[in-house]
Parts: C-alpha cells; structure tokens; sequence
C-alpha cells in the first residue's frame, strides 16, 4: 500500500492550482459570484503567525465549499505594506521599508501558496503600489469637496515610542498604543481628520440589520457611544478680573441628566479646555497654568483610574441657568477633553466622581432627586430637603437612579423623566441650551508624522489665501512645512492635489526616513518634494509632510480588488454592482473599532458619492477567536508563538488547518497543542488509506449507504452555519464507518472524497486523480474542485431509531433503542422490563414520578 506522504501531495497540488488557474474565477462573465475574503495581510515580519493562518484556514474552507456548490468563488489576495507595522519592523532590523518588504511579501506568498489556500494570485495588490495608493489619495480628495477632511489644532494621541500620533481607536483600554504598548501622551498639534462624527448614526443604525458576529457590533455600539440629553449654556458671571468679553467666557456642557440640573454646584473644565487658563482670574492664573502643565504630563488612562481627584479654582463663576446662582468654575483632570463639551457641570449628590472631588474640596452637595427606591419609604420631603431628619444616604448604586426631583424650584415634585423633558423646553425657550444628541466616536485622525505612507494629497500656497479664505493652513505648523520663521503669520491657502496629477508620489529616502519625534513628518526633509506648484494659480506652493494612517489604505481595498488593474476609476461600477457587498469577511475581533468602523464609514463616503448603492461593505462578518498557546495569547517574548511552516512541512498543512478548524466553534479562543494535530494527521493518514479498501463493483450495505446521506447533509448544514469544527467530527464518523467495512464501492468513496476535499483538498485531490485511473471514471484529469457537491436522498437521512437514556433518580442505569415514532407509554413499558432497571426498581408501585422527554431520556423518581 502506498505511503501518505503529505509534504509530496501538498507541494504537487499546490503548484497544480496555480499553474492550471483552478481559483482564478472569470469575473467578468460569471454568473453565481460568491466573495470570500479575509482580512488584508500586513507583512510586517518575516513571516505568517498562526493567528493569520487561522484567520485564512476559515475564509478558504468556505470559498472552496461555496466552489463546490456551483459559485463562481472569488478569494482575493493582496498585502497591506504600508503603516507603522512595516516601518517599525524596518527600524528594528536596520533596513529601509522598501527593502524589507520586497523579502518579507515574498516569503508571505510564498507560505501561503504553500498551505494550498484557493486564492487568485493574477490580481494581487500591495498599498504601496502607486497604482494603489493614487486612489487612497483620491478618496481624500473626494472627502476634502465634501466637507469631511479637514485640519484643525487638537489634543490628540501622542505614542512617545513609535514618535507619531494615533487615532482613538489605536489606543487599548490601559491608555496603551496598540502596536508598540507605551502609555500614550497627550499634545496639542495640527492634524488632518476625516469626519466619521457626521456618519455617526448610519453607522449606528446600520448595525440593527447587519448579519455580522455580535460581539463586534456590541463593540461598535459602544464606541459610536450615543446618548440623548441636552446642551446647556453656562454664562460667565461678571468680574473685574476677567479681560475677556463675557460671552466668549461663557461655557457649554451636554448632559443626560438635565433633570439633576438644580443639584449643579460647580462646573468643570478638562485642563486641555480653551477656557481653562483663559477663564481664570488674574490672581489665579499662575496657580491654574502649573495645573494646566502638570494634568498634560498624565496619561489618559492615569487620570481615568486615579483614585485620587485633583483640581484647581479658577476664581471665575458661572450662572447656573435655572437657578440663577453663582456657581465656581475649575479645571480637573478628571474630565477628559475627548468627551462631551471637554466641560461637566458637577452634581455630587448623583454623580460619584463629582462626589468624591466634592468630598475634596469640601465645595456644596445638593440633592435634587430623591431615587426610585426610596420613594416608598416614609419620609417627609421637608425634612430631605433640609437634610434633617432623614438623611439621603449616598450610595453608588443612587447616584445615577432616576426618581423624584427635590430642592428643584416648580419642578420638584416631577418624575425625572417629566422634568428632563419640561426643563428642556424651558432651556431652549431662554436661549440657554438645547436638546441634543452626543456620541462618544471622535473623528478620525488620519495625520501619521512617519515616512511609510501615502503623502497627504494637499499643498498650501500664499498666492491663493485671498480666493480660499475657509481653508488656511494653521501658522504653528509653518516650521514643519519648511516655511521660514519670517512668513509664520502668513496665511496659506490649503488646495488638493488634481486627480490628473495623482499620485503624490513617496519619495525615496535610504536615509533619515526614521521618525525624529519632534512633531514633523520626515518628509519635510525632503525639499525637492516639499517644493510644489499650486494645482490652481500654478504658483510656487508647500506640500503636507505628514502621511496618511495605513488604516484608510485597508479600509477600501476590497473595492480595489473587483478591478484591481483599472486606470481611470477607483474601481469599476459595473464589477463592483457584480461582486459586491462581499458574502463573506472574517477576521480578528480586535479591529471591531479599527479597521470595521473605518471600512463602514468609508463605504457609506462612497455610497454618497454614487459609487455603490450600499452602506454595508459586507454580507456577512465573523469574528475569529484567538489561538493561544499554554494558555496565554501567542507572543515571541513569551516565547509560545506556533510557527504554521514548521508544522506544515512536519505534519502537512492539510492536518494543520483541519486541526485549527477543529478545535472548536469559529468565534472562542482556543488552545494549541502538538499531539492535537498529530491526531489530525492520523485521520487524514486514515483518509488516505481508505483507498485501498475501494473496488468498482462492490455493492454497500444499507449502513454505509445511509450514513453516507446523513453525512452529506449534515456536513452542508454544518458548513452554512460556519460550525466547521461540528462538520469534521460527522466526517471522522462517517471514516470510522467506512473502515468498519473491509471493501467499499468506488461511488460511495467518491461522495466520500468530495466533501471531505473542503478540509484535507491537497490529500483529497490526489485520491482524485488516483481514482480517475483505478476507476476508470474518464474526467480528463480534472481537478476535484471542478466537481459538484453530491445529493442525498431525504429518505435516507430521516433516523428511523432512536437511543433513549434511562434514569433512576438522575443516573443513568441503562439504554433502549427504540422506533422514532414509538408512544410514551411503550417506552415506560421497555424501561420497567429492563432487567438493569429491576435491579434499582425491584416494585413499580415505588415509583413517585416519571419524567419523560421525548428523544432523549426517561427518568423514574423512586
């Protein structure tokens, strides 16, 4: 008998459907598209980890099931080569991106060439293409005449580490940069954004019909963060202090709970605020500008968890608006510029946070809410609202409970849901706030103060400042843009690039490429690139040093893919009407708020500008578990990463991504061991020897035929739903039947061979081409995967018998076989006859209870 041979079988077969184009679909001419892809490989090392292998195994097993249906399958493959991934790697190994990749791409394909996976490989794209990265620009320009890029001074997300800024989505939960882990800082810059905020409903909308893993839009939802309340002018109490004009001193917040409004004693600004040094009196104002200094110096995440609430008095007031009190202004670092206004108006009695800082500063707590459970104790109002007698006490689980509101002039008395609606109404009637909906999604800063990216499609030019007076460079930024310091207060015009002069080409830098950390792009070294002419009075202009985030390269190129070698269109309409939403994505859950809010925002850009008509870019999303190792997240400094070469080459791919696929449902986490998938190697050894057992003329019995339909069936069921793990274990059943028999038909074997080829395809096309000749079934050496999914016959795969568990008081004491359609009380009958039962149930008269449930078990309390 021939000898499996994995490492022989998988090269053949491998360079086979390459060679013969069998995944290269006719995209123009096909009429059953099916898109399978998963998520855009970053080449950022020497080479594929298991955790892409697994992200890949899941999207090609579909793929090559769908092909088997009869689709015209389409699964994609290109390299995001762009982005701090990749230039990180170049720095840590001393050579320029360029370099690097031009190895680290080629060994990728190569790797994944070698697992067998079912990708076209004549429509490859890499981001760093100009080709490419023309239309990333493009979709910058587009979004610039829309109104939703733009260049504003913010606080933004500084990573001391990789020396760039960071979108908030790049940001982990501990104030960590997602890439490099340093704790992330805090600096005012000018910046590009992209105004995702405007989406911000659709986006939260769309997640209501969307067939995606819903953890990943629980995720979403979170981000988006909305919240219904209403904005609420604070105006500047007057002051012989305050050199501004009062109006500009005066401060807005957003608030839920405007019901609480009567309980403000103090307002609060971030210390990143406009106001916060502005407000301050001239007495206070030293005092205020060390605070100022000393809360920049604090991460996020530090001032989120710090238990210990610091702040600082500015001498200023504000009038609360319904009172008409005089209220404090102060400037803590426990409000966060990045939400809301940047500015809370501080309720100690109902907020925790507010109640510790008031606590502090021994600054007034007014209760102006008496919580739904304590509505029902005996209490007088009277005595509360003095805090006499009975005393509120203030617990966590109060503070934020909606109730009856107190000490709130005509208002008391109503429900907080009554009074945030009437002190609303009278806000907006006094021209002192407004209803208003607030999420927590910021804007997207797409500025990367890095080499590897593409430039910024802009140039600033002095000439035009006259004819665009919206749009003016920020003069802070003169001295990046290599402005001379005398021309710093000039205006400049801000233009884009026309889309007959894309792409914006990258320079080549074989030196000082590297980040400085200074703030300015290294390409503001570059002069020759930096000297432009202004696309409209043609004349002499600056270009933007900065690049864009590699994140926009990976939020459209599944567009790019439908026509990936077209000039004169980001894609082709007519093949994206074709081949889009995409049927099915799966990638990891950790870019639920990165890469999938971008490619959803995007889309919908894109939508608007009549390109698509869907918001949606995918059908169907998966979310990935990951694959650890000893328990803990794979990593090289924990020294537990599984290498997928190593273990392809040693035990065969086929094994390894049966194995990755087998350990359990798609979306959990799971462990990886090396005597599993030595045990996946066993059955697909079994696999293969099941051959020799194959004869033309032999006639099945009813068993092997009927376990064969069942299979067929379940194995589809199993394969819709994405339950690859449950689809593998039905096959190693139907394997254990088979070899239970010591011949089996030729028919059968080929049904066999066919639905198992989705999860050992190298193994199961040469038992193809083995059978082709022993069989003499004249195909024409054509591959399996030219083949169709067989049938079954739905008589054969209804159970005509069913196993029944008998209990006594719980435990099982025997078992019965029974006809599917026997009656409850011919079972009782069976169950009392058994002679294992008597031995517990020696009298039926004992017998107190009889719990029968019908294709399972029956259970006799006794």
């Amino acid at each position: 008998m021939q000898k499996y041979n994995p490492q022989k079988i998988e090269k053949k077969w491998a360079k086979y459907w390459i060679d013969k184009k069998i995944f290269v679909p006719n995209l123009e001419k096909a009429k059953n598209p099916y898109y399978a892809l998963f998520m855009f490989p970053y080449p950022s090392a020497e080479g594929l980890h298991i955790g892409n292998f697994y992200a890949f195994t899941s999207v090609d097993v579909m793929a090559k099931y769908m092909k088997l249906k009869g689709f015209d399958v389409y699964e994609p493959v290109g390299w995001d080569a762009f982005g701090i991934h990749s230039e990180n790697y170049a720095l840590k190994i001393g050579e320029t991106p360029e370099k690097m990749l031009q190895r680290t791409i080629k060994n990728f394909r190569k790797q994944l060439q070698a697992a067998g996976l079912s990708c076209d490989w004549t429509r490859e794209v890499n981001t760093t293409d100009p080709e490419y990265y023309k239309w990333t620009q493009w979709i910058f320009t587009k979004l610039f005449e829309k109104g939703l890029a733009y260049q504003k001074e913010a606080i933004v997300n500084w990573c001391p580490d990789c020396k760039t800024v960071l979108a908030d989505e790049q940001i982990e939960a501990e104030g960590l940069c997602e890439r490099c882990k340093a704790t992330v800082e805090k600096r005012k810059m000018k910046q590009w954004f992209f105004k995702i905020t405007a989406y911000a409903d659709r986006l939260l909308g769309g997640l209501d019909t969307m067939d995606w893993s819903e953890i990943t839009k629980s995720a979403q939802r979170n981000w988006i963060g909305k919240s219904e309340g209403a904005r609420i002018v604070f105006k500047a109490k007057p002051s012989k202090f305050l050199r501004l004009s009062l109006q500009n001193n005066n401060i807005e917040v957003f608030t839920t709970r405007v019901d609480t409004l009567f309980g403000c004693t103090y307002v609060v600004l971030s210390p990143e605020h406009e106001l916060a040094l502005k407000i301050a009196t001239s007495e206070k104002r030293k005092e205020v500008e060390k605070y100022i200094k000393k809360a920049g110096r604090k991460s996020e995440m530090e001032r989120k968890e710090s238990k210990e609430k610091t702040g600082i008095f500015t001498g200023a007031y504000v009038v609360n608006p319904v009172s008409g009190g005089k209220v404090p202004v102060w400037v803590a670092d426990y409000v966060l510029a990045g939400y809301g206004t940047g500015a809370v108006m501080a309720v100690p009695a109902h907020d925790e946070r507010d109640w510790e800082f008031a606590k502090k500063y021994k600054l007034p707590i007014r209760k102006a809410i008496v919580p739904k459970k304590l509505l029902n104790l005996p209490r007088n109002l009277e005595d509360i609202a003095a805090g006499a007698k009975t005393e509120l006490r203030v617990e966590s689980e109060c503070f934020t409970c909606d109730g009856e509101l107190i000490n709130s002039g005509k208002y008391s008395g109503l429900t907080s849901e009554k009074a945030r609606e009437e002190i609303t109404k009278w806000l907006e009637k006094n021209k002192s706030g407004k209803k208003e909906i607030n999420y927590k999604l910021r804007d997207w800063c797409i500025s990367r103060q890095r080499y590897w990216g593409p430039p910024i499609p802009v140039v600033y030019c002095k000439h035009c400042a006259k004819n665009f007076p919206k749009a003016r460079l920020f003069p802070s930024s003169s001295e990046a843009l290599g402005i001379p310091q005398s021309q710093a207060l000039e205006n400049y015009a801000t233009i884009t690039v026309s889309e007959k002069d894309l792409p914006v080409r990258l320079p080549e830098m074989k030196s000082g490429w590297e980040p400085a950390g200074d703030g300015k792009g290294p390409l503001a070294k570059v002069e020759s690139f930096m000297r432009a002419t202004c696309p409209k009075c043609g004349g002499e202009a600056r270009r933007e040093a900065d690049v864009m985030d590699n994140f926009l390269d990976s939020a459209w190129y599944f567009f790019r893919y439908v026509s990936p070698r077209d000039k004169k269109a980001i894609f082709d309409k007519k093949m994206g009407k074709k081949w889009l939403p995409i049927d099915l994505y799966v990638g990891g859950n950790e870019h639920a708020v990165l890469h999938l809010m971008y490619t959803r925002f995007i889309t919908m850009a894109l939508h608007d500008l009549g390109l698509t008509d869907f918001d949606n870019p995918f059908k169907k999303f998966r979310a990935n578990g990951m694959i650890l190792k000893d328990g803990k997240k794979m990593s090289k400094s924990k020294g537990n990463v599984a290498n997928p070469e190593e273990y392809g080459e040693k035990l065969g791919y086929d094994a390894l991504k049966s194995y990755l696929l087998f350990l359990g449902p798609l979306s959990e986490d799971r462990s990886f061991s090396d005597e599993g998938i030595r045990g996946l190697r066993h059955w697909a050894e079994r696999v293969f020897n099941l051959n020799a057992r194959v004869f033309a003329n032999v006639k099945d019995s009813a068993a092997i035929v009927k376990k064969l339909h069942q299979t067929i069936k379940a194995v589809a069921d199993d394969m819709e739903n994405q339950k690859y793990n449950t689809a593998i274990a039905k096959l190693m059943e139907l394997t254990n039947t088979l070899y239970a028999a010591e011949k089996i038909s030729a028919k059968t074997f080929e049904k066999y061979v066919v639905i198992t080829s989705i999860f050992l395809p190298a193994l199961a096309e040469e038992l193809w081409s083995q059978m082709v000749h022993k069989h003499v079934r004249r195909r024409g050496g054509k591959s399996i995967f030219l083949e169709k999914w067989p049938t079954y016959d739905p008589k054969l795969v209804i159970e005509n018998e069913i196993t029944l568990i008998i209990q006594v008081n719980g435990k099982v004491r025997d078992q019965i076989t029974v006809a599917v359609d026997t009656k409850e009380n011919d079972i009782k009958k069976l169950a009392f006859a058994s002679e294992k039962i008597k031995k517990y149930v020696p009298n039926v008269d004992d017998i107190k209870k009889i719990i029968f449930v019908p294709g399972r078990l029956i259970n006799l309390v006794v």
